[in-house]
């Protein structure tokens, strides 16, 4: 896809999920993120959220996985500069399984780089109850269709 593939308004619901399994999710926090409820069973389960959850880091690299193997393709993805809006909304637990909806909101040419654009996604997570778990607004600069 080139940036004239992205059309704003356009929602997709990505087939693809990936669960999370409590042994990765506690070796991402004990490197990342060593806080109680996201490496220590035992003390989660009597802390604010009655058990073990992922570090809001761990699910965000695992969207930008999704993301990047569903959204984007590689002839037109050129980086981005960065990410608006990040939200956690609500706990990811072990065992919980995780899609990716997204919906371009904006796409506009850049004025001094004539051979790319800007495109602005929503991303948003859900788990197998179709509970939003995860939002945020990327920003990707994505190469024009080669004359």
């Amino acid at each position: 896809m080139y940036f004239e593939d992205y059309v704003p308004g356009v929602r997709t619901h990505h087939p693809r999920t990936v669960t999370i399994d409590q042994a990765a999710l506690i070796e991402f926090a004990e490197q990342f993120d060593p806080q109680y409820i996201h490496i220590d069973p035992a003390a989660a389960a009597d802390g604010p959220f009655k058990g073990l959850i992922a570090s809001g880091w761990h699910t965000a690299g695992l969207m930008m996985r999704l993301y990047a193997d569903q959204y984007l393709r590689k002839v037109g993805s050129l980086g981005g500069p960065g990410i608006d809006k990040l939200r956690w909304l609500a706990p990811v637990r072990p065992g919980d399984e995780l899609r990716l909806r997204t919906e371009v909101m904006e796409a506009r040419l850049s004025r001094s780089k004539p051979d790319r654009g800007l495109v602005r996604t929503r991303a948003e997570l859900f788990n197998q109850d179709d509970v939003r778990v995860f939002s945020c607004e990327v920003l990707t600069f994505v190469g024009v269709r080669p004359s």
